[in-house]
């Protein structure tokens, strides 16, 4: 052998030796140039988490009332943000944005609340179109927290199943961390909304079940607005699904679907989950044509547009025909999750006004029974 081919042979070794020592205690992400997501290959046990979040700083909330942000925001001129003068406050939980499915070698099961890219995805879509929802009559805080990969939702195996729930309650414990310190150091005994959409509705579902069900502090919840999610009725001993658009202490989910299309995981729930009508809020009135929907944000959050979606409960989820709008033609999926909030965007503003001023009417001298 050449010594020129004899170096660049060592040189090969040496670049492959710092590979296997920069690479993190998991096992790759990738088998030859085929990415493998994570999965048994990954077990959790022996990859790096993120760092811990410090709810003390700042820069982990995706929104606080006292400072600007995206859950300021509202859509047209006509509508205001109301955090100032609020009288209640609302904790959201973002849904999963840990989406990618290119090199995770670093963190593979969750991430990063200083991943300053994730945080700029999570700021500019949910907070936007979904947190400032709830500036309407609450203090919006939103925590960063370190969500767990969307492909936790589909293990494959036991072993992958164990994997995904370790990463679930290793975002679950951010949850309750940022929880424990809003109560601690931000509540002074105001009323609270939760609200949450898809993983963020996973987590609230066990928060509102800790914390809230058959707890003292079940008197100061307004609502739960537990989004995309399905939730068995029989999880709860206290809490139930509103009934009128002016119940309080209770919860409201939807899911939303094409009319005549409900997926094959839904089909195989051996319950019916709680399912509340977006336009009607009333379970006596369960269907309600789109021309009553007076506004919904579509692609360009600075504008409202009206009678896009109407909305019928159909056991479990709530059906819709397909929304009408602009560009419609192109808008061909039947899963309707990504806008569950937007389709219904501004019943669901008006309605947390709504039960916002009943309870503070009321106070807690109100029955959810």
């Amino acid at each position: 052998m050449s010594s020129k081919n004899y170096f660049c042979s060592m040189l090969r070794i040496i670049i492959l030796l710092i590979s296997i020592i920069l690479w993190p205690s998991c096992k790759k992400p990738y088998v030859g140039n085929t990415y493998v997501p994570p999965s048994i290959a990954l077990n959790f046990s022996e990859c790096a988490s993120p760092p811990i979040p410090d709810y003390s700083n700042n820069e982990h909330w995706a929104a606080l009332p006292f400072r600007k942000d995206m859950a300021d925001s509202v859509p047209n001129s006509s509508l205001s943000d109301g955090q100032a003068t609020a009288a209640v406050d609302v904790f959201f939980l973002h849904p999963t944005l840990y989406l990618e499915s290119v090199d995770r070698k670093k963190y593979p099961w969750n991430a990063d609340v200083n991943d300053l890219e994730m945080n700029a995805k999570v700021d500019g879509s949910t907070i936007l179109n979904q947190a400032s929802v709830f500036n309407i009559a609450g203090r919006v805080f939103a925590p960063r927290y370190r969500q767990a990969h969307i492909n936790s939702y589909s293990p494959v195996g036991h072993g992958d199943t164990l994997n995904a729930i370790a990463a679930f309650e290793l975002a679950y414990q951010d949850i309750k961390s940022a929880f424990d310190y809003y109560m601690k150091n931000e509540n002074n005994g105001r009323p609270i909304i939760i609200a949450s959409h898809s993983q963020g509705s996973t987590h609230a579902i066990r928060l509102l079940k800790e914390y809230f069900d058959e707890k003292p502090l079940a008197k100061k919840l307004i609502a739960a607005y537990v989004v995309g999610m399905a939730i068995n009725p029989a999880n709860f001993k206290q809490l139930k699904a509103c009934s009128t658009p002016t119940s309080l202490g209770c919860i409201c989910a939807w899911r939303t679907y094409k009319e005549g299309y409900t997926p094959e995981w839904i089909q195989k729930e051996d319950y019916v989950s709680i399912v509340t009508n977006p336009l009607t809020w009333n379970e006596k009135i369960t269907e309600i044509d789109r021309g009553k929907n007076t506004g919904s944000v579509l692609y360009n959050f600075k504008n409202i547009t009206p009678k896009v979606a109407g909305a019928y409960i159909h056991g479990g989820i709530l059906w819709t025909k397909k929304p009408k709008f602009f560009g419609n033609i192109l808008y061909n999926t039947p899963n309707y999750h990504i806008a569950d909030y937007n389709l219904f965007y501004l019943s669901v503003r008006n309605n947390v006004a709504e039960r916002v001023n009943t309870y503070l009417s009321i106070g807690e001298n109100y029955s959810n029974k």
